[in-house]
C-alpha cells in the first residue's frame, strides 16, 4: 500500500501547524524585550518610566544625544544669556537647562569592543584552524586527552579563574590594555574553535588533499587551496560564535579594564543621567551595540545555517 492515509495527510499537517506557531511564539518571546529596548531609546527620559509604561510615546532623540554627549547643568539666567543655539542639538539640551560639555566616552568603548571582539576572533578562528587540522590530519600524540583537556578550559565559570587571572595581567602589565583582553579572549574561544573546526575538517574527504600533493602541491599550499575552500563554512560559523562571547563578555571586562580598554558591557549599564539612571540613553547604547553583531551575523548567515547543518546528511 502506497503513499500517506487521510489520517496521516491531516496529522502532518496539525503537525506543520504546531510547530509553526511555536516558532512564531519563540520568535515573539524573543524580540519583545529588544522591540522594547529599541522603541526606549527614542523616549523622553520621563516617558521612559512612566507607570503604566507606554507603548506609544512621542519620539525623541534625547536618548542618543545623553549617550554621545557629555552635559552640565546651569542656571536658567546663564542660559538665557548664552547666544543663539547652534543646531538641534544645542537646543535640545538646552530645554532641560543645561548644555553641552564635551563629547562622552561612549565613542571610545565602542571602538575598544571592535577592536577587542573582531581582533580575538580573528587569532582564535586563525589559530583554530590550524590546530583542527593538525589534530584532523596526522597522529598526534595522546591526541584524545589533549581535546579533552582543550575542551575541559570551557568547563569552568570565568569568575572562577578572575582572581588568578588579574593578579597574573597586573604583575605582567597586561591589565586595562587591549593586547591583554585580545589574549584573554583568544585563550577562551581557541577550545571552542578547534572542537567545531575539527569537526568540519573530519568531513573534508583527504582524497583532495592527496591528489593536490601528487600534482607537486606542498602541504601548507594543499592545505590553502583545499582545505580553506571547503572549510569556509565552519570558519564562517565558528567566526560567529566566537565573535558572539567576545563581543557581550561582561565579567573579565569590569574587572580587568577601567578606562583605555573598558568594552561597551561594562560602560552601558552605568550610564548616569540626570537624577539617576538614564534609560534612554542606556537602551540606545544597547541598540547601536547590538548593530555590529547583527550585521555580521546577516553577512554569514548563509555559511552559519551551512555550518549547523555541514555532515548532517551524508550520501
Amino acid at each position: 500500500m502506497s503513499g500517506a492515509t487521510p489520517i496521516t495527510s491531516k496529522a502532518q499537517a496539525w503537525g506543520r501547524r504546531i510547530a509553526g506557531a511555536a516558532v512564531i511564539a519563540y520568535a515573539l518571546v524573543t524580540l519583545v524585550p529588544i522591540l522594547w529596548i529599541v522603541q526606549t531609546g527614542f523616549k523622553t527620559p520621563s516617558d521612559a518610566i512612566a507607570y503604566p509604561p507606554k507603548i506609544v510615546a512621542e519620539p525623541s532623540l534625547e536618548g542618543y544625544v545623553n549617550l554621545f554627549t557629555t552635559r552640565s547643568r546651569q542656571a536658567p539666567e546663564y542660559i538665557a544669556a548664552l547666544p543663539p543655539a547652534d543646531g538641534w542639538v544645542d537646543r535640545l539640551v538646552r530645554s532641560r537647562n543645561m548644555v553641552v560639555a564635551g563629547p562622552s566616552k561612549f565613542g571610545e568603548r565602542f571602538v575598544n569592543s571592535l577592536v577587542i571582539g573582531f581582533g580575538s576572533t580573528f587569532l582564535a578562528v586563525f589559530l583554530g584552524t590550524l590546530a583542527a587540522y593538525g589534530f584532523s590530519r596526522f597522529k598526534v600524540p595522546l591526541k584524545d586527552d589533549l581535546l579533552f583537556f582543550i575542551l575541559s578550559t570551557r568547563m569552568m565559570p570565568p569568575i572562577a579563574v578572575a582572581i588568578p587571572i588579574f593578579l597574573m595581567y597586573r604583575a605582567l602589565g597586561l591589565t586595562d590594555t587591549h593586547l591583554g583582553m585580545i589574549l584573554l579572549y583568544t585563550a577562551v574561544n581557541v577550545s571552542l574553535a578547534v572542537w567545531l573546526l575539527k569537526g568540519f575538517i573530519d568531513e573534508i574527504p583527504r582524497e583532495y588533499e592527496e591528489a593536490a600533493l601528487i600534482d607537486g602541491y606542498s602541504r601548507l599550499a594543499a592545505f590553502r587551496k583545499v582545505v580553506l575552500p571547503q572549510a569556509a563554512t565552519g570558519i564562517a560559523a565558528t567566526a560567529i560564535f566566537c565573535l558572539i562571547f567576545a563581543w557581550n563578555e561582561y565579567a573579565f571586562a569590569v574587572l580587568l579594564t577601567s578606562g583605555e580598554a573598558q568594552t561597551l558591557p561594562p560602560f552601558i549599564p552605568f550610564i548616569i543621567g540626570e537624577g539617576g539612571q538614564d534609560w534612554p540613553a542606556v537602551a540606545a547604547g544597547t541598540t547601536l551595540f547590538l548593530v555590529p553583531i547583527v550585521v555580521f551575523t546577516v553577512i554569514l548567515r548563509k555559511h552559519l545555517l551551512r555550518g549547523i547543518t555541514f555532515g548532517a546528511v551524508r550520501r
